[in-house]
């Protein structure tokens, strides 16, 4: 039987990396150990502390990672928003814009182009609601020709006398309530209302309104049409995600809807 033969091998120049390791082994609680010392060879309470650090480390940086993954979650998770209006009777109510303002930034509006049509001598939709820099088309699909305008602070402007071809876009680049009119026919009003919050719309014929997949917060809504004649501060609710259930939000109104929608335009405001 050949005679077993043990060969020790030294490596010339060991890693920058495992030079620091070694030297991290040889101090433990202060003490430094010489290069052929053994941890075995420590006094009983150096060993003992050398023992314990290691696994409260390894707890430390499981705990860290658990807690990181723990906000991954919470910060994915997402769950929608149900919004009724009805009137004082109960009936839904079709066409109320609700803004949704979460009261931690999550979101910054995804802007999309807009039409406010002309049809049957009367803008479509009556109300629009749009996010704060959005462009809107003004196409007339009467037979006659319409001359479109609006006086408001949030959006002064005017479209001559057209039909078919449309003007160009206009850009709606301040919040607030654009009330339009038609310099020919005193009987159209319609409504744009322009918006900084990140989520919006109008509610459906029923009443009903629905925000999909909003982050885990609190939100504020709030409600305006121009034929609600509650005063705007009973039209606000604060309302909480919590990622799991949906939310629902129900208004409803104190005060009989008016006949006639407000504001309008007048024309003593004309000056173009």
């Amino acid at each position: 039987m050949a005679p077993i033969v043990a060969v020790t091998t030294k490596v010339p120049n060991p890693s920058t990396n495992a030079g620091k390791r070694l030297r991290k082994l040889r101090r433990v609680n202060g003490m430094r150990l010489n290069p052929g010392q053994s941890i075995c060879c420590l006094p009983w309470g150096s060993r003992r502390g050398f023992e314990t650090q290691v696994p409260l480390r390894r707890r430390l940086i499981a705990m860290c990672v658990a807690l990181v993954c723990l906000a991954g979650a919470f910060s994915g998770m997402a769950a929608d928003i149900s919004v009724m209006v009805v009137d004082r009777h109960g009936r839904g109510v079709e066409e109320v814009v609700v803004t949704a303002t979460p009261a931690v930034a999550n979101g910054v509006p995804k802007l999309k182009p807009a039409v406010m049509d002309q049809r049957s001598l009367a803008f479509a939709p009556r109300v629009l609601v749009v996010g704060v820099g959005t462009s809107v088309e003004f196409p007339n699909n009467d037979a006659v020709s319409h001359q479109v305008y609006s006086f408001s602070d949030a959006k002064r402007f005017q479209l001559p006398l057209y039909k078919g071809k449309p003007h160009p876009p206009i850009t709606f680049d301040r919040a607030g309530l654009v009330v339009l009119g038609c310099n020919i026919h005193d009987a159209m009003v319609g409504y744009i209302y322009v918006t900084d919050a990140p989520y919006f719309g109008t509610t459906e014929p029923g009443g009903s309104l629905e925000f999909k997949d909003l982050p885990v917060g609190d939100y504020r809504i709030a409600l305006w049409s121009p034929f609600i004649a509650d005063a705007s501060s009973s039209l606000i609710r604060t309302v909480h995600v919590d990622g799991v259930a949906r939310t629902i939000a129900r208004v409803q109104l104190s005060l009989a809807l008016r006949a006639q929608p407000e504001p309008r335009p007048r024309r003593s405001d004309w000056t173009y």
